[in-house]
């Protein structure tokens, strides 16, 4: 009987820090971003950033957006292996990482700035 006490105990306790756990990581990923704005204009201005998760570069425009980079265009273009590359990104031509793509036809590839970014859509930069 001692036993059944203390696992239902310990699953009582497992479930509160869990709770806890959850509620702390939703409320820190649940707060607006200082680009979030800029990053909603880019994906409504049409742009698209192409990637793969194992581009350092990919990763570094990614931070620069911190919090915000849940609103912007990514394509992931790698397989889940990292060794191929995904239909889409075959289908648009996607030869280096990151690349974006812009409504009025323009393609750069590699890290651009916020303000390179802005110029391309006419999304007002960040202050």
């Amino acid at each position: 009987m001692k036993n059944g006490v203390k696992i239902f105990w310990g699953v009582i306790i497992a479930v509160i820090i869990i709770s806890i756990g959850a509620s702390f990581v939703m409320g820190r990923t649940a707060q607006p971003g200082a680009l979030d704005g800029f990053a909603q204009c880019l994906a409504d201005k049409q742009a698209v950033f192409y990637g793969a998760f194992w581009c350092p570069h990919c990763q570094a425009q990614k931070r620069l957006f911190g919090t915000s980079v849940k609103l912007l265009p990514y394509v992931e273009c790698s397989t889940p292996d990292g060794k191929g590359q995904t239909a889409v990104c075959i289908e648009k031509k996607v030869e280096s990482y990151p690349t974006w793509v812009f409504a009025n036809g323009e393609t750069y590839t590699g890290e651009r700035t916020l303000a390179q970014l802005a110029s391309s859509t006419g999304c007002v930069m960040p202050q």
